[in-house]
């Protein structure tokens, strides 16, 4: 299996021009093969350019520029080209099954953080001096840098990678490494039910509170973006000290906030692995779910609309958000794997309104966002549990129902 480990690099002040350099001339590299599938299409002859016949070029453009792109690996640049085929292939892809296309863009400086360098040693050596009770990275181009290497790489290292947040720079590797041991069995089973009241509750009657990130810090984000705000929008190279300073407050709070979110959710689907042989969840389509109201016209009014629950619908979609239900269950997918664990997907539909005692389904099942009470047999019960337990009972047919 492929595992992926990111450390924090420490850089000197020299190798963190270096670094700066290097993401900025694969930004200038990528975004001239842009231009260049652009301008061939827009050509009467409507030519298609493919990764292959840029690629080829890479040695001239090396030669001709010997002192930006001359300097970096060509392994990387062939990576940074081979992004922008995968951006245009996914983009043909949408376009045949008729969803949004959106077509790549041109990347500024800024939002072009990541140079991938396909395989360990060619441009690049992970613990590049063995002997040093440090370890390092080397990248040509930059020299070796520190590394906080806070646990062990397991494996043999495949890929590494340069990732730029804010001002800190991170390594990221890729290890191919045997599939490890499954967790012992403990021989339980449980559902659990997403929501925004309680982050997660269990089939067995547990509840895990939403910690509300987003929310917590959002008094501190509205001020810090209401200072930005005060700023005319100016390209980096052009901003001020204090612009400068304003951006980069903006962009650690939202970066605290994603780490508190991706915390909490390993914590929480750690605990259901280690405790559970069997997971059974809610498929939930959260793009769907999170969409804006269609607009209501007014018939007698041409012109005007009528109230469509939108403020409503859009405090709800930031709450959606900031619970970040899509990463908890990516996570969730991925350590099951890792632990020997099942985890399965069934439709939501209903699962909130049928009593678990009678089977009864209705609306008037769940009179209040957290009560259940069945109209048909007097059943009560927490509506998040009663969810929870029809998920589980729907999953464990689910499996039953699957071909050995």
């Amino acid at each position: 299996m492929i595992r992926a480990y990111k450390f924090l690099m420490r850089p000197t002040v020299g190798q963190t021009i270096a670094l700066g350099e290097m993401l900025r001339d694969h930004c200038s590299l990528y975004n001239g093969a842009l231009q260049e599938r652009r301008d061939a299409y827009r050509h009467s002859s409507k030519t298609s350019i493919k990764y292959g016949q840029q690629s080829a070029q890479l040695k001239d453009i090396r030669a001709f520029d010997p002192g930006r792109q001359g300097r970096w690996s060509f392994s990387s640049q062939q990576a940074t080209m081979r992004r922008l085929d995968k951006a245009f292939a996914a983009f043909f892809r949408r376009v045949k099954a008729g969803q949004t296309p959106g077509c790549p863009r041109f990347r500024g400086v800024n939002w072009f953080d990541t140079v991938d360098f396909p395989k360990d040693g060619d441009g690049c050596r992970w613990d590049s001096t063995p002997h040093d009770p440090v370890t390092r990275v080397r990248f040509q181009g930059v020299g070796h840098v520190k590394v906080n290497q806070h646990r062990p790489v397991v494996g043999k290292v495949k890929t590494v990678s340069v990732k730029r947040e804010g001002r800190k720079w991170f390594v990221v590797l890729t290890a191919e490494q045997m599939q490890p041991e499954p967790l012992p069995a403990t021989g339980s089973v449980v559902g659990i039910d997403l929501g925004i009241a309680n982050f997660l509750a269990d089939s067995n009657g547990g509840l895990v509170p939403n910690p509300r990130h987003g929310r917590r810090a959002a008094a501190k984000l509205e001020a810090a973006q209401q200072a930005l705000s005060r700023f005319p929008r100016r390209k980096a190279k052009n901003r001020t000290a204090n612009h400068q300073r304003a951006v980069e407050r903006v962009a650690k709070l939202h970066g605290k906030v994603r780490r508190q979110r991706l915390d909490h959710a390993h914590k929480t689907a750690l605990a259901l692995v280690r405790e559970h042989d069997f997971i059974a969840h809610e498929d939930l389509k959260i793009r769907n779910m999170s969409k804006a109201p269609a607009p209501k016209p007014d018939p007698e009014t041409p012109g005007s609309f009528l109230p469509n629950g939108a403020r409503a619908k859009a405090g709800l979609n930031h709450s959606i958000a900031d619970a970040g239900w899509g990463v908890f269950l990516t996570i969730l997918h991925a350590k099951a794997e890792s632990a020997g664990r099942e985890v399965i997907a069934v439709d939501p539909r209903n699962t909130s309104r049928r009593c678990p005692e009678c089977g009864h389904t209705a609306k008037e099942n769940r009179p209040t966002q957290e009560n259940f009470h069945c109209v048909a047999c007097d059943h009560q019960a927490h509506a998040d549990t009663v969810g929870a337990l029809n998920v589980l009972r729907a999953g464990l047919v689910r499996r039953e129902a699957q071909p050995a």
